[in-house]
């Protein structure tokens, strides 16, 4: 059954089904902006480069992210031209068109109506000059029964009575004629002029449902061409977890910084119970003042006691007798602390 045959609430659903139109193209114009905004908060700037693998994870894992980024720009991308561009265009195109059948219909509709007003004036016609011949004739045959009505006035109102009707036999057949045109008119509005145009916004309407249903289908369709490229993405993410080895960056740290000083031996035990004896000759002679066989005076040393631990804020004796400790204590330009300077 097509619209032909039914015709009743056309206007207002064809006006409906474009507003249906314009809000979906709303409605994705809203999601583009979001795509738009989440690319651009996870699009990060390039790295400096480093020699850890925990590092150049990282890095991996920046890289991927700004390609992930990229799929949705794609998708805002191909959400507005596929879907925004494209829908709106149809939609001006429908407006136009739905105008159009509705300007032929109120013609179509505009002429039946003077067609009937023609009816109406030539039946109204008719029916006073029947009227008229009815009051002539009676006229006349009053004054042919009066006798003191005159020849003349006899002759003159039968010429009237005939004349009136004439007229109203001419008004008759012109009221048949538009009759039957009015009723040949109405008959092709009915069943001829109005069922095609309500079939054109019938197939103007399944068009327009046709290209909204691309439409929902777009929306999706856009989504999945980039799942792919983002699945990828993903992945590089994840091989990129996996590439970090705690223990190559140990062994980096240690290609790095290995000073090449031999550890400390035990510290001698340091017999205080026997007396002392210092002369002039020890010193100006032998060791330096202060040391014990070239090492630092365990009783110098006692004077820090309690800050001779490696990461001590304070650990500049231990640093100048050992510097192997600053190994410990610095990491370069690798991202470790910097020394206490």
């Amino acid at each position: 059954m097509d619209w032909g045959s039914w015709g009743g609430g056309l206007e207002r659903h064809t006006q409906w089904g474009l507003d249906l139109m314009e809000k979906y193209v709303k409605f994705v114009k809203e999601r583009t902006e979001i795509e738009q905004a989440y690319a651009k908060q996870l699009s990060h700037s390039p790295l400096a480069l480093s020699l850890f693998c925990q590092y150049q994870a990282f890095l991996q894992v920046v890289k991927e992210l700004n390609d992930f980024a990229g799929q949705r720009e794609v998708v805002a991308e191909n959400l507005m031209t596929r879907i925004c561009v494209e829908l709106s265009k149809h939609a001006q195109e429908l407006k136009q068109e739905r105008k159009l059948h509705f300007q032929e219909g109120r013609r179509a509709q505009q002429q039946l109506e003077n067609s009937f007003k023609q009816l109406e004036n030539s039946k109204r016609k008719f029916e006073r000059d029947c009227r008229e011949a009815e009051k002539a004739m009676l006229v006349a045959e009053k004054l042919d029964q009066d006798l003191n009505a005159t020849k003349a006035d006899v002759e003159k109102a039968k010429q009237q009575a005939n004349l009136r009707s004439h007229m109203a036999e001419e008004s008759k057949n012109e009221y048949a004629s538009f009759l039957q045109k009015f009723n040949r008119d109405q008959s092709q509005f009915y069943f001829l002029e109005m069922p095609q145009i309500f079939n054109k916004l019938q197939e103007m309407d399944e068009r327009r449902t046709v290209q909204l249903k691309e439409g929902y289908g777009i929306f999706s369709e856009t989504e999945r061409q980039v799942m792919p490229i983002i699945g990828k993405c993903l992945d590089g993410m994840k091989a990129a977890a996996d590439s970090v080895n705690e223990k190559n960056d140990s062994q980096v740290l240690i290609e790095l910084h290995k000073s090449g000083f031999e550890r400390p031996g035990d510290v001698d035990f340091e017999d205080f119970s026997q007396p002392i004896n210092r002369t002039s000759s020890d010193s100006s002679l032998g060791t330096p003042r202060g040391t014990l066989d070239g090492r630092l005076d365990p009783r110098l040393l006692g004077k820090n006691k309690g800050k001779r631990w490696l990461f001590s804020k304070k650990n500049k004796v231990e640093l100048a007798v050992r510097p192997w400790l600053w190994l410990l204590c610095w990491v370069g330009d690798t991202g470790g602390p910097e020394p206490n300077r």
